[in-house]
């Protein structure tokens, strides 16, 4: 499908609780499952009729609190309590499981002088950071990274320890996403979570709680 200008078209679809039509990357899926219960689909794979919903927290509890999914199904259906706590927790996970799935695809460096030397060859497409971090050494990277001449988003989203088990290492603080499908599945997955954690800033380690605290 084109927009008419030889474009392809983004897909979109209507969310739930706002009534927007919206590219569907912003979004997340639900479908109902076999017994009635709201089940979110992550992956965008679950049979059913999907149901669209703005990956932010304050659309999620407005979903939950006037019965949404319930509406758009035309059936009864089963929330769990804490649904809105469940999806971010699953999309936590995502995140971490697409960076596994980058690290044994050659698609991750790690360490600060290893990001280093990939920001200045121009082969890193995103950055992340353990929230845990010194603030300097993220600034020192952000300057090499704009030395390079092309900017280079950097992410926070969870502590050392966090991101070093989805490195098969005991904590990392800094690492480089190569440029491409990862980078971007990342970059959106991330937005994501911050959505569902009511932040609007991944990148300075501000307003989220670390994982202990959760």
């Amino acid at each position: 499908m084109d927009a008419g200008d030889g474009a392809p078209q983004v897909p979109q679809r209507r969310c739930l609780a706002s009534g927007r039509v919206l590219p569907k990357e912003m979004l997340l899926r639900f479908v109902v499952g076999p017994e009635g219960q709201v089940v979110p689909d992550f992956a965008e794979r679950l049979p059913g009729r999907g149901l669209w919903l703005l990956a932010r927290r304050d659309m999620m509890e407005k979903a939950c609190k006037k019965n949404l999914f319930a509406r758009a199904a035309k059936a009864k259906v089963r929330l769990p309590s804490d649904l809105v706590e469940q999806v971010e927790r699953l999309a936590l996970r995502r995140c971490l499981d697409q960076l596994g799935l980058a690290r044994r695809a050659g698609a991750v460096v790690a360490g600060f002088e290893k990001v280093k030397a990939g920001l200045k060859a121009d082969r890193i497409g995103l950055l992340l950071q353990a929230d845990d971090a010194a603030p300097d050494g993220r600034d020192k990277l952000r300057a090499v990274a704009k030395a390079v001449g092309r900017e280079t988003e950097l992410l926070q989203f969870c502590s050392g320890a966090v991101l070093g088990t989805a490195l098969g290492r005991d904590a990392v603080v800094h690492v480089g996403v190569v440029r491409g499908r990862f980078a971007a599945a990342l970059k959106r997955d991330i937005g994501r979570l911050a959505g569902l954690r009511g932040v609007e800033d991944q990148g300075n380690g501000a307003g989220r709680p670390t994982e202990g605290e959760r």
